[in-house]
């Protein structure tokens, strides 16, 4: 039985599938903006192929498929979710238009404000009001909510988002909003604050909201679609979906909580960091995922990566547990251009239509791929396999144009776009290491996504990283770590108190109370069930809080609150070198994890090549002057070989450079093991 795992890009559609023996077979086909779900059904048709079968064969012996998908990033970023409208309670309908009273840019008096996804038009004021302590201050008023639903109902409303005052601590108002609005709106997609998010802090609580509420038809429709084009082609399978938290859940689950696939698609990029961290025995890594129209960056310590709460995508703020990974506008697609002189590159990009102008479909600016062909690293013949023969004298117009505003020859031109693309990615790295007080040169940079290969050994250098891993599933590494991944349920209560204050036996209530509502969730479910548990807390003077982790804490201990401080102070002392052990300590959220666990990946079964390579051939490349540079093939190079640069390593999915100096081994796995000069 296989697993098949699929993340949708900007450019590609990537596929990966695995055995029960661990054997993996890739397969890359052109991203379908219009319809997603065209692409992927293409893809499959290819990995289909490669595994020497039908479609129909395979996914009738398919046992599981993960999917990571852009469907809610783009409708949000493009502006193309639901149109929708906001019931609140009375007097607060504002609070998503006045923010936190702060503009991205503080100091820009010229700034234009921002344009919320609900015009003022369509939020509507309810008259109810709950108090923090969960009792009622105003009751619900039917005439009131009447009007509102009314209005909503012939503003044309595709979703409906209700968010009130503390209906984290009582849900009852949301709750018969709810019945009201299924009665008179039966089809309409409906957002409590309550089931999104039912936590404290309004503005973040009603921002999230929204953005389900906007995301989740586009979501829902998708997904539906997808799964019936997939049963039609043979399908007995459940779909699992890729959230910004790094677990998957269901098609219904992702449907009610379209929010948390915002980060769909770059989240399984750190489940795959995270299973390879065990394969090369470190966990200290930094992911390198280069796209076709985009760069993720991730920092892992011990195998983990980090979870945010709070995460802006374009306009919309999502306070939804995130792995914390930071995107740059620098892929393959990114388009060069000058302007006063100076080049830049990205972050607009010709993504997979008309995409670079090497790909012959239309394009004429040119991109990092088509500076690529320039300068020598892609053979412009067996580019994805030979399935997209690239245009070379397309590429050299279009870099000749930016030559020409330079002032420089077109190949110094092209080295240019590569350097200054180098340059913003080694800054992304930085963002996520340096300026949190990490050392990158610690680390060990793993490289994946289509155009990583050709610059990932420059990044490293530009930051003194010494030791980089290419995985020989590189190009679809997302899609292959989405098979590592598990179920995972996160609930949040908020629970407001001084920890001195706070009784041991009101808090292990609230802390069993949410596993048991995560355990409910994965009825039905007969594997492993992991409980994971951590609070937000912070000094009783501060206006932020950290997470803690409280896993290993013994939650029936009569000192329990006091370990919980302690762990506190702790973790305040590692984040920013201080703590203040006699300062007031405050909890604020509790938060648990339920995880079910699914069977493990396997590795690939160790490579038992032996001997050397074959040498593919030799080609001129441009590396601060042309150079001949040998070719080998990823396929034909044995375990335990060592090549030195400059090199050039191929496969079907991707292209990787070794410069002057440096030196690779391949791995038990098949994997290249970079050593830097």
């Amino acid at each position: 039985m296989y697993r098949i795992g699929i993340d949708i890009g900007g450019t590609f559609t990537d596929l990966a599938a695995v055995d029960g023996d661990g054997k993996v077979v890739i397969a890359k086909s052109s991203s379908t903006p219009r319809d997603p779900s065209d692409g992927l059904l293409e893809g499959l048709t290819k990995l289909a192929a490669a595994l020497g079968t039908t479609r129909e064969q395979m996914l009738r012996e398919t046992e599981r498929i993960v999917h990571g998908t852009t469907v809610a990033t783009n409708a949000l970023l493009e502006g193309k979710g639901a149109k929708v409208a906001l019931l609140t309670t009375e007097g607060h309908r504002d609070v998503i238009e006045m923010r936190e009273g702060m503009k991205e840019d503080r100091y820009n008096v010229r700034m234009a404000p921002q344009q919320p996804l609900v015009p003022r038009a369509r939020r509507y004021g309810v008259r109810e009001r709950m108090r923090a302590d969960g009792t009622a201050a105003v009751p619900l008023a039917a005439p009131s909510l009447e009007a509102a639903v009314e209005a909503a109902a012939a503003s044309g409303a595709e979703a409906i988002a209700v968010c009130y005052l503390h209906s984290y601590r009582n849900p009852e108002h949301e709750q018969a909003t709810a019945a009201a609005l299924a009665t008179r709106l039966p089809d309409t997609y409906i957002s409590l604050s309550s089931e999104v998010l039912p936590q404290i802090k309004e503005y973040e609580r009603v921002w999230t909201t929204v953005v389900n509420a906007y995301v989740g038809p586009v979501l829902a429709d998708y997904l539906s679609r997808l799964s019936g084009r997939l049963a039609d082609a043979g399908y007995a399978g459940e779909v699992m979906i890729m959230h910004s938290h790094g677990g998957v859940a269901t098609i219904p689950e992702s449907s009610r909580l379209a929010a948390g696939a915002v980060l769909s698609g770059p989240a399984g990029g750190i489940a795959a960091a995270r299973q390879a961290a065990k394969l090369v025995g470190t966990g200290e890594l930094i992911t390198f995922d280069m796209g076709g129209t985009s760069t993720d960056i991730a920092l892992l310590q011990d195998g983990e990566a980090p979870l945010s709460a709070e995460k802006q995508v374009g306009l919309a703020k999502v306070s939804l547990p995130t792995l914390d990974i930071h995107t740059l506008g620098a892929g393959g697609g990114s388009i060069a251009r000058v302007d006063s002189g100076i080049l830049h590159v990205g972050p607009e990009s010709a993504g997979a239509l008309p995409g670079p102008a090497c790909y012959g479909r239309g394009g004429t600016e040119a991109t990092v791929t088509d500076a690529n062909v320039v300068l020598g690293l892609l053979d412009p013949a067996s580019f994805a396999g030979g399935d997209l023969p690239l245009d070379p004298a397309a590429a050299e117009a279009a870099v000749a144009e930016v030559a020409y505003a330079l002032g420089v020859s077109t190949v110094e031109a092209a080295a240019g776009i590569s350097k200054v693309v180098n340059t913003t990615m080694a800054e992304g790295i930085r963002i996520v290491s340096v300026r949190r007080g990490v050392d990158p040169r610690g680390f060990t940079l793993v490289s994946f996504g289509g155009a990583a290969g050709v610059h990932v050994t420059e990044v490293a250098r530009l930051l003194d990283i010494k030791r980089v891993i290419v995985p020989n599933v590189a190009s679809v590494l997302s899609a292959w770590g989405m098979l590592a991944t598990d179920l995972r349920y996160e609930m949040v209560r908020s629970h407001i108190g001084d920890a001195a204050s706070t009784s041991a036996d009101g808090m292990r209530k609230v802390l069993l109370d949410m596993e048991s509502e995560g355990r409910a969730r994965l009825d039905g479910f007969d594997g492993r069930i992991e409980v994971q548990r951590a609070l937000d807390m912070r000094y009783g003077e501060q206006i932020y809080e950290i997470t803690v982790p409280i896993n290993d804490v013994d939650v029936d201990a009569d000192d329990f609150i006091d370990e919980v401080v302690a762990r506190f102070h702790k973790r305040h002392q590692q984040l920013y070198a201080y703590n203040a052990p006699g300062q007031e300590v405050v909890i604020v959220n509790a938060r648990t994890t339920i995880v079910g666990k699914l069977p493990e990946l396997r590795a690939e079964p160790l490579s038992t090549g032996s001997g050397r390579s074959v040498q593919a051939g030799v080609r001129k490349v441009y590396l601060d002057g042309w150079t001949d540079v040998p070719v080998h093939r990823m396929e034909t190079v044995a375990q335990g070989e060592r090549v030195t640069g400059p090199a050039l390593f191929e496969s079907t999915t991707t292209t990787v450079l070794l410069r002057a100096g440096d030196s690779a081994v391949v791995n038990e796995h098949g994997w290249l093991d970079i050593r830097l000069s």
